[in-house]
């Protein structure tokens, strides 16, 4: 699985680890597919103990990722 140098950046960063990322895009919790065609794979990483949102391209390139704090939220509604 490719990644972008911005993703590199950002997750070392925010202390997010590449294997994460690459096991919640083999098997996210929920996916959604952006208006720009990128596509959000959510997970959950026990290791972290926080949901994290993957950021792909459509061929699967990592171009982002994050913890996100509003997932049981907003995936309650």
């Amino acid at each position: 699985m490719s990644a972008s140098e911005y993703f590199y950046q950002q997750t070392r960063k925010r202390g997010i680890k590449r294997e994460w990322c690459e096991a919640i895009v083999s098997s996210p919790i929920a996916t959604e597919l952006q208006p720009d065609g990128r596509m959000r794979h959510w997970g959950y990483c026990e290791e972290a103990k926080h949901y994290i949102r993957v950021v792909t391209e459509i061929n699967g390139e990592l171009l982002n990722a994050f913890f996100d704090r509003n997932f049981e939220r907003r995936r309650q509604r």
